[in-house]
């Protein structure tokens, strides 16, 4: 069931709860409130914005092991798993990294 906050629809009226917003779990059949249920005050529900989150921040995790490869000095790791996604991907920034990390793990001579 969703939650939804109320205020106090004087600013001057009402108790410090409604005042500074009360959340309400309801079914989102039910009627909104109209009063606090403390002190009776009137109340109107308070739109807000959405509670959104996408994965990891919306981030690639193939990057996010890579980078968690290259802090723990994995660098033969983190080239090969780079190596392989800009492979499938095209992407030149991580080919970039790859060959970067390649060289760090001690090859030689990479073009």
């Amino acid at each position: 069931m969703p939650i939804y906050e109320y205020r106090a629809v004087d600013s001057h009226g009402g108790c410090e709860r409604c005042q500074n917003g009360v959340d309400i779990i309801q079914a989102i059949q039910e009627e909104p409130l109209t009063a606090c249920p403390q002190c009776h005050a009137p109340v109107a529900r308070v739109l807000s914005a959405p509670h959104l989150r996408v994965g990891r921040g919306g981030r690639n995790p193939v990057e996010d092991r890579v980078r968690e490869y290259e802090k723990q000095g994995m660098y033969s790791h983190a080239a090969e798993l780079a190596d392989k996604e800009a492979e499938k991907t095209k992407r030149e920034d991580l080919k970039a990294r790859a060959l970067d990390n390649y060289k760090r793990a001690g090859y030689k001579n990479l073009l």
